[in-house]
Parts: structure tokens; sequence; C-alpha cells
């Protein structure tokens, strides 16, 4: 089997790394890929945007199955020009996948389905109407940007003055571009949140492995949101009468649904999660992989993923080929200072070799590339790696995971000291 990979990130990565231990798998192309992708695969330059170029380039390659990461390929279309061609492709179709390009189309979704999720309070495009709302609002509040924004989206806002001006730099200032011209105001779920996977052909569905993200760019959860600053697997994390309670009122009634409403969801479907006093409650869809997510979820892969993806995408999954291993999967994500917001790139990274001499542990790259032999950060990413670790319990795995990271170094590193709520009892060298 001959596979294309779709994207160049940590997810991306991670997704090439486990499709190379395929018996199946003679060779792999990623586009565009990245500094660290570069050495497990051959990557070819590509707008992830441009269904028309991708398609033109599975044309030109021949790809046996085509695994896509990325939202923007998604939403604009890709799983629908390349099933017309009869391509086999891991992707849902444009129309499943405005589940996340659209908050709004995803809130009225769950609303007309009565699925568990916050209560909403309004859609807007004018920044006037927004903020008149906001006098009779319950704080914090929830504000979403009703399109694609790379993880900055999500805003809560502890008062009326944090909200009215995120208002206006969303709908009057621009700042989020083309994916803030509409909000949604929505109540504050309380709890822990809790990112729920699966995979289905269309018919059938199979859950990943639980995981958990940092959104937040500090420690303690401060900071503005990121598209992710860690991730942490476990079972623990979902005992079984919890498991079962979310296939029962969220996962299964989504996908039947999805059925209802025309739609046979074929992909990756994820669910985030709030576990609420009252019960599970869907925050938001996204119609592809978590990142850093993913990084964690392949390093519990006990299973052939090339096979099973190619299953998917043929309409013949078996849900009773995934397996996992026991124990527990960390991601740290190191990122460029400044990140999410300006950060300066081209800063040589050392010490990857000797952060994967550490039992368990494997880097992904995310914003890299190379540069006359040496691996430098990049303009398209702030964050720049994912530092994973996997053993059979999760202390363990934190301490392989931060012991790796201490090998590392470059220009403005920064990164997490508490992902897993562990912050107490694993740092990393040198802090």
């Amino acid at each position: 089997m001959k596979v294309l990979v779709i994207g160049g990130g940590g997810r991306e990565h991670a997704l090439v790394w486990k499709l190379a231990q395929s018996r199946e798998v003679e060779k792999i192309w990623c586009a565009p890929g990245n500094g660290g992708i570069a050495a497990e695969a051959e990557c070819i330059a590509a707008d992830v945007a441009e269904v028309r170029g991708l398609t033109a380039l599975a044309e030109r390659l021949g790809p046996g199955l085509t695994v896509v990461g990325p939202e923007l390929p998604l939403v604009n279309g890709i799983g629908d020009a390349f099933r017309a061609r009869r391509w086999p492709i891991v992707a849902p179709s444009q129309q499943a996948a405005q589940l996340e390009g659209s908050k709004i189309i995803a809130k009225e979704f769950l609303l007309r389905h009565g699925i568990p999720t916050a209560r909403k309070i309004g859609t807007y495009d004018s920044a006037s109407k927004a903020c008149d709302a906001l006098r009779a609002a319950t704080w914090p509040l929830v504000i979403k940007a009703d399109g694609l924004c790379a993880g900055k989206g999500v805003f809560l806002a502890p008062d009326a003055a944090s909200a009215k001006d995120f208002i206006e730099r969303v709908l009057e200032k621009g700042e989020l571009g083309p994916g803030g011209q509409r909000i949604l105001l929505e109540e504050t779920l309380e709890g822990e949140e809790l990112s729920f996977i699966l995979i289905s052909d269309g018919h059938r569905f199979a859950p990943l492995v639980p995981t958990r993200d940092h959104k937040r760019v500090f420690d303690g959860n401060l900071g503005p949101n990121t598209g992710g600053m860690g991730a942490y697997s476990s079972d623990e994390l979902l005992p079984p009468k919890l498991r079962d309670a979310i296939i029962e009122n969220i996962v299964a009634p989504t996908m039947y649904s999805l059925l209802t409403d025309g739609i046979a969801y074929q992909g990756f479907l994820y669910f985030g999660l709030m576990l609420t006093k009252a019960g599970p409650k869907v925050l938001e869809f996204n119609c592809r992989l978590g990142d850093p997510e993913t990084q964690a979820i392949a390093a519990r892969m006990d299973f052939d993923l090339a096979e099973v993806l190619a299953e998917a995408a043929a309409g013949r999954l078996d849900p009773s080929k995934l397996r996992w291993k026991p124990g527990a999967s960390v991601c740290i994500v190191l990122s460029s200072a400044g990140y999410p917001g300006k950060f300066e790139t081209g800063k040589r990274i050392e010490g990857l070799a000797n952060a994967e001499k550490i039992g368990g542990a494997k880097v992904f790259h995310a914003g890299t590339k190379r540069d006359a032999g040496s691996v430098v950060t990049r303009t398209s990413g702030g964050r720049v790696l994912g530092v994973t670790a996997a053993a059979d319990s999760l202390d363990t795995a934190l301490a392989a995971a931060y012991e790796a990271v201490g090998k590392i170094h470059f220009e403005g590193m920064h990164y997490r000291k508490d992902i897993a709520g562990h912050a107490n009892r694993v740092h990393a060298a040198g802090d």
C-alpha cells in the first residue's frame, strides 16, 4: 500500500510514524510535511487549503489510501472530491465537516436532536446586537467565533468589559479573519474536559482511547487559548460507567442523527466533552483527529493503523481490530516564545537525538524545517515539537516525557510544566 498523508504538524508526524510500522505500507508521502516527517516519509510541497491542487497531486502519485490531518481541506470538500473519483480516503464529506466548520451549525444540530450541550444564548453578526445581549448575561460567558480560527476562536469572558472587547475585536476589527464573521454566545459549563474521538466507516464506529488536552498557554490553565499545549491518555480517564453514558447519551444519538440528516459519516469524529455534574455534554465537534491528542493516542496503538484506516475508507471497519497498550501516554508541546501571538522563527533546535534515547519517548515535529543540515523552527506554526512518551503508568510516562524535554533546547522554548496536573511531581531538567 502507498499512503498519502495530508498536513504538516505533530498530528501528521504521529500518523506517518504509526503508518510506517505497517507491513502493508511500502511508501508514504506527506504533503507538505515538516522537518521531522522528512526523515520518515517523502515530503511534497502543497497548500492544504487547495483541494484542486491536492487532487492533482493524488492523481499524479496514485496512493492506495489518503489520510487527512487538518480541518481546512475537510471543510473545503476533499472527501467529496476523492470519493467522486473512487479514491480511498479517510475524510468526512464537506457537509459533515460543517460540524467543525461552523460552531453555529454544530449548535443547531445538537439542539435539534436533543443531544446534551450548553444552553444557547444567541448568534450575532453585529457587535452592537451582541453587546446588547450581554446585559442579561450570567458570568462567565462563552463566546465562540463561528468559523475556523486555529484554536483561537473561543473566549471565556469573566465580565461584560472583557466580553465587549472580544466581540469588537472579532466582529468589527476582524482579528480572526473569515472565521469571525459571526459569533455564538452560550452558557458556561463547569467540570473536567475530555476528548472522545472515534473512527467511522459510515455505518460502524470504533472509539479511540480517551485523552485530555490542555488548551491554555501557561501553567494553571492561565493565558490565552492555543491549539493545545499537551495531552495525556490513560484508562483511568474514562471509567466503564462513564464510557457507557457517553456512548448511550451522546455518541450513538449523534451518529444516528447524522444518518437521519442524510449524512453517512466516514472518518474521524472528535467529541469535545465537558463532564458536568449533570452528565457529559458536548462543547464542540472536530471532524478530524485532535492535535496533540493524536500523539498520545498513537503512542498507545497496538494495531495496524494502515489496515484499519483502509478498511474504514472501504466501508468495512472492524472495531475489534482496535487494540490498545495498557498504561498511559503523555505529549508535552514545546512552543516558540510568544505563541499563540507573534513569535520568532529560524531558531536552531538542539538535543533531538538525545531526547529519543529516553526509554519510551518519541519526538513528533510540528513547526520545524530542515536548513543546511540542522532542524530549525519555522513560520507556519508556533507549536514546534510534541515530546511524547508511553509507559505502564501515568507517572512513569510523565517522568519520561519531561526527562526527554530536558534534553531539547532552542532559543525562546516554552512549555507547560503541569500537563496531567502533576506539576509538583515531575519537572524538566534544569528547572
